[in-house]
C-alpha cells in the first residue's frame, strides 16, 4: 500500500509512554518517514524523521530527548513518545517524503489518516 497506515494512538497521562507506528510500502519510504502532528487550531507541525538508507534521524526542539523515531526491514517505521506532556495531544500523522525540506510539510507527499494521542494531566 502507498498510503501510510497508523496505529498506537490512545489517551495516556502526563509522564507515561506510548508507541505510533505506522507501515507503508517501499515506495513510500524511500528516501524519507516522518511524523508529523497537529492539535486543533494550529498548523501541522514537524515532529521527526528518519532517512530509510541511512537511519539518520531529526527532531522537532519540543520533543527533543523525549521522542525517539526508529524503522526496521519490514517498510515500519516507529516513534517511541516518552515523557508525555498535555501540550503533545494531537493527531499524529505518518508520512512518506517527496522532494524538498525535511521540516516543512509541503515536503512530503503520502500522508496517513492520522491517529489519535491525548495526554491528560
Amino acid at each position: 500500500q502507498v498510503q501510510p497506515v497508523e496505529s498506537g494512538g490512545g489517551l495516556v497521562q502526563a509522564g507515561g509512554s506510548l508507541r505510533l507506528s505506522c507501515v507503508a510500502s517501499e515506495r513510500t519510504f524511500s528516501s524519507y518517514a516522518g511524523w508529523f502532528r497537529q492539535a486543533p487550531g494550529k498548523e501541522r507541525e514537524f515532529v521527526a524523521a528518519i532517512n530509510w538508507s541511512d537511519g539518520s534521524t531529526y527532531y522537532g526542539d519540543s520533543v527533543k530527548a523525549r521522542f525517539t523515531i526508529s524503522r526496521d526491514n519490514k517498510n515500519t517505521v516507529y516513534l517511541q513518545m516518552n515523557s508525555l506532556k498535555p501540550e503533545d495531544t494531537a493527531v499524529y500523522y505518518c508520512a512518506g517524503h517527496g522532494a524538498g525540506y525535511i521540516y516543512h510539510s509541503t515536503s512530503w507527499s503520502y500522508w496517513g489518516q492520522g491517529t489519535q494521542v491525548t495526554v491528560s494531566t
